[in-house]
């Protein structure tokens, strides 16, 4: 999906070899946005019509299939509103896969993120978590032998969570973990780089083993005792203690479960950067009929989705 209506124009002469002017294709997709907006709206609609937490029996019937979930918000702009959080949301599979270890270089079997769709909303979480939960239904997120939430820390996120999907597991998003744990090696030793590095290796070991609330309770100590750094410590001794029971990340990995969300964010990050990019505005009609259209083209489900709502009429 390109990132303005004049590169498209530009695609279609290049490849096409159609001659079609960039406002053209404005009203084009102005029309065809709006009919897949629609879509998205009945299958929610669906979900959420058949089912309201429960299981029935004939759903009962456990799946061997492990799925996740990670959610991430951006900013922006919204013409005569001002910044407002686009939230987006992805559900996946959860496979195994051989990969190498970064430290080892040994050949490892690693969970990884398969078979993602997207959710997305401009406003409040509440409708953002409703989403969610229908596109999970979809999924068929309930009958899932494990199920994995993942996040950065943000609170509205654990709270989505607790009330629409219900996970398994939750799990603080292993890198967003590891940047706090950088910048506070670096709190606690300001003036000496090097102690730092020891300190943030020493400390990393404790977090992959699961002894957050151990990291945190270390920061709060040096908070005491250096009064500039003391804030900064606090704050990042707050995010430890307060995401402790969702840091169990060496055990993640022995069940079989993701760390991070690095594959999913890098994706998730193309979604966003069609919309978050230096310098764009929107309308909110413009950006939610364009919404559906991207994630269709993210999760590879446009053709299917374009039968759907394509009459030559």
């Amino acid at each position: 999906m390109t990132s303005s209506y004049e590169d498209a124009a530009q695609v279609m002469e290049r490849i096409g070899k159609i001659s079609i002017s960039d406002s053209t294709i404005w009203r084009r997709v102005k029309g065809w946005g709006a009919r897949f907006e629609a879509l998205e709206k009945k299958k929610e609609e669906k979900a959420n019509e058949l089912h309201q937490r429960e299981v029935t029996p004939v759903q009962a019937v456990e799946s061997a299939e492990a799925m996740g979930a990670a959610m991430d918000g951006a900013m922006v702009h919204i013409r005569k509103e001002g910044w407002k959080e686009l939230k987006v949301g992805c559900l996946f599979a959860i496979e195994p896969e051989e990969v190498k270890d970064e430290k080892t270089g040994e050949i490892v079997e690693q969970a990884c993120a398969r078979r993602q769709s997207y959710v997305t909303h401009l406003g409040e979480p509440a409708p953002f978590g409703r989403k969610m939960w229908a596109e999970a239904q979809e999924r068929q997120w309930s009958v899932a032998a494990k199920t994995q939430v993942l996040g950065d820390g943000a609170v509205w996120i654990w709270n989505l969570a607790d009330e629409y999907l219900l996970p398994k597991f939750m799990t603080t998003d292993w890198y967003h973990a590891a940047e706090h744990l950088h910048a506070a090696a670096q709190s606690c030793h300001p003036d000496k780089p090097q102690v730092a590095v020891r300190w943030y290796n020493a400390a990393e070991t404790l977090l992959y083993q699961g002894h957050a609330e151990q990291i945190a309770s270390m920061l709060s100590q040096r908070a005491d005792q250096l009064p500039a750094q003391a804030e900064s410590l606090r704050s990042h001794a707050t995010y430890f203690e307060n995401n402790k029971r969702r840091m169990n990340y060496m055990q993640n990995r022995e069940d079989g479960l993701l760390i991070g969300s690095g594959a999913v964010e890098s994706e998730a990050k193309q979604f966003k950067a069609r919309f978050c990019g230096p310098g764009m505005r929107w309308s909110r009609a413009g950006i939610n009929r364009l919404l559906p259209i991207r994630a269709a083209v993210m999760q590879n489900s446009f053709d299917s989705d374009w039968q759907s709502v394509y009459s030559p009429a």
